[in-house]
């Protein structure tokens, strides 16, 4: 039971994925920093840090903000921005600028052996037969 443990912990994957889950954690304060960043402009600009109040209403006693919706949108599409523009954007230039710097390693034509090139030969010749 252990080892089937111990096989499965081990595993490339949720070895990635554990440190997804730990770069992501030490990530999250950055893209909050920026995500509150533009909030505050929003509510410098507009008032209000976020859309709360937008659309509000009473039904009852009862305050109703569907704005809340908007700024759920909102910070969805700002922590994707951050994301975007300081994690993928940049990985994606420094991918292009290694493809860049190694086409030769690419280029390179694999020689085959003496032995592949002697069996290649000996197919020709039974398939002309």
């Amino acid at each position: 039971m252990l080892k089937g443990f111990k096989e499965f912990v081990m595993r490339g994957n949720i070895v990635e994925l554990a440190v997804a889950v730990i770069i992501a954690g030490a990530f999250a304060p950055i893209v909050k920093a920026v995500t509150d960043f533009i909030l505050n402009l929003i509510g410098a600009i507009f008032g209000a840090p976020s859309f709360d109040a937008v659309g509000q209403f009473t039904v009852n006693g009862a305050v109703i903000q569907p704005g809340t919706i908007l700024t759920a949108i909102a910070n969805f599409l700002l922590v994707a921005a951050a994301v975007y523009f300081m994690v993928v954007m940049p990985m994606q230039k420094a991918e292009a600028r290694r493809a860049k710097a190694e086409p030769a390693a690419e280029a390179e034509e694999v020689v085959p052996s003496e032995e592949v090139l002697l069996l290649r030969e000996i197919r020709d010749s039974l398939q002309k037969h």
